[in-house]
């Protein structure tokens, strides 16, 4: 589902995974901001033998699927329930500053004040000089709008249309799945407590909001590393 909607999704995970890989040689500790299932986390640990990370989403569905597919990873990775709209999204976590934060496809959900606040945590989480990470469809212009926005919309959706996606499931569909599946009773009975109405469109997208407000926040370098098209890979070093 991710790759049809995403067709440059592996591109962007091998980019941010390099990244980490050139930055730290030896261990270090990775918060993973709206893990999902664990997609970019499960890259990261392959990829860096040294990194340990910590993996946090609010969605009991994802969630599930995450532990039951990737469990800990030979100890290298914690889940944590919580959520990234709370003032107090990081009292579940454990003690202790990380040294690189990442994201992908998350942050867009939230809305402008939410997510400056929640750089400004962000940022109390982090040890100086450690880095942050933000893989996800960053438009120059607010909520994508304009000729360029439109272009590389049609794009991607041209890049979309391959024999391998054929078996794809949409948005939507990929959700009505996983709400029949049994062994994701309770958990789907969670989300939809959680989350009663539909995901939309969100101005929070924007290149321009994200650079400043972790500016505002305390990050004192932030910039473009990998970019393909509106969708790239946004460095911050706190």
């Amino acid at each position: 589902m991710q790759t049809l909607h995403i067709p440059e999704r592996e591109e962007r995970f091998s980019a941010m995974t390099e990244i980490l890989s050139v930055a730290f040689r030896s261990r270090f500790r990775v918060l993973d901001i709206g893990c999902g299932t664990g997609s970019l986390s499960e890259r990261v640990l392959a990829r860096c033998p040294g990194a340990r990370v910590v993996a946090m989403d609010h969605d009991p569905v994802l969630l599930a699927i995450g532990r039951h597919g990737l469990g800990s990873v030979h100890g290298r990775m914690t889940w944590v329930d919580t959520d990234l709209r709370a003032p107090d999204w990081g009292r579940g976590l454990p003690a202790g500053r990380f040294d690189a934060a990442v994201s992908t496809t998350a942050l867009h959900w939230l809305k402008p004040p939410e997510l400056r606040r929640f750089y400004r945590g962000l940022g109390r989480r982090l040890r100086p000089g450690a880095l942050f990470l933000n893989g996800d469809s960053l438009p120059a212009h607010p909520a994508g709008r304009g000729r360029i926005a439109r272009l590389a919309r049609e794009i991607r959706h041209r890049r979309a249309r391959t024999p391998e996606s054929a078996d794809a499931r949409s948005w939507s569909e990929w959700w009505r799945e996983v709400s029949k599946e049994p062994g994701l009773a309770a958990e789907w009975a969670e989300h939809e407590r959680r989350y009663p109405h539909a995901h939309g469109d969100d101005p929070a997208s924007g290149l321009g909001l994200h650079h400043r407000a972790l500016r505002s926040a305390g990050f004192h370098e932030v910039g473009v590393l990998w970019q393909n098209l509106d969708d790239r890979v946004l460095v911050a070093v706190r």
